[in-house]
């Protein structure tokens, strides 16, 4: 077993938001990839509907406080924590009162995508990748769920490439089926370009996509592999584009091995690669 370290990066999961497809397979596949004798952590955002009196969320000093830039511009990043005792799980919470506290999940209460979508997934990244940071854990694997965690694949292979945490580590992605069907923003090469990765390599080829499914399709690009929960020809014919490993959906009776082996299958053939 090579993986043995794997870090979780969701955008929904049970019980602090409504139950979903997606939601319900990233509250239960860190639990069944941990009780498979593996090490995780895992984070996700401090959405605005999420009840942090009723789900315990409490800030974690010693991680709060940095600012992150996104497109020119300072964002405070607040790191929140809570655990399902049941599950004998932490969750760590990216939070930010501009792109998060205050805003409810993809969409608005009117169901209108928020035109920040890119600038709050470029903010999630940099608040993972920066805290785990802090933590001092190496992860082998990081497995990204849903459009929000589409820039780490990215910016693992970019400008976090020499970070020792994640030096030697791989990523997993699994696209979200939100609606994101909203234009891209107008400053999109801004937000790229001001990461650190020019828009020009951060897009590459990735055509016929001019809406917000491009986080998706560029989440896809840059991992080193794709894990898919619903079944997606346009998405699986990217991957295969990309020359991606691709592991089919899968019935929820499997997860527990299905997604270890798929994360031990990555992270050979791309150290093979190497």
């Amino acid at each position: 077993m090579k993986a043995k370290k794997t870090l979780f990066v969701a955008q929904e999961m049970t019980p602090y938001v409504p139950e979903t497809e997606l939601a319900a397979w990233g509250r239960k596949l860190p639990q069944l990839t941990q009780e498979g004798g593996r090490e995780i952590r895992t984070f996700m955002p401090k959405w605005g509907i999420i009840n942090e009196r009723r789900n315990q969320l409490h800030e974690v000093i010693r991680l709060s406080g940095m600012n992150l830039v996104v497109d020119d511009t300072d964002h405070p990043l607040i790191i929140k924590v809570a655990s399902i005792p049941s599950a004998r799980i932490q969750i760590y919470f990216i939070d930010n009162d501009e792109f998060f506290t205050n805003h409810q999940m993809t969409c608005d209460e009117n169901g209108k995508e928020y035109d920040t979508n890119a600038e709050r997934a470029c903010f999630y990244a940099l608040g993972v990748l920066e805290t785990v940071k802090k933590l001092r854990w190496v992860p082998d694997v990081i497995h990204c769920q849903g459009w929000i965690s589409s820039f780490i694949p990215m910016f693992i292979k970019t400008i976090y490439a020499e970070e020792p945490c994640f030096r030697e580590c791989r990523t997993v992605y699994t696209p979200s089926h939100a609606e994101m069907c909203a234009p891209l923003p107008q400053n999109m090469n801004g937000i790229l370009d001001y990461s650190g990765v020019p828009a020009a390599q951060a897009l590459e080829g990735i055509e016929d996509c001019d809406n917000m499914q491009i986080l998706n399709r560029m989440g896809i690009k840059w991992a080193d592999g794709t894990a898919f929960i619903s079944a997606d020809d346009a998405l699986k014919q990217v991957a295969e584009k990309f020359g991606k490993p691709v592991l089919e959906p899968k019935d929820a009776t499997e997860w527990g091995t299905a997604y270890p082996e798929f994360y031990d299958l990555v992270w050979e053939s791309s150290n093979e690669d190497a």
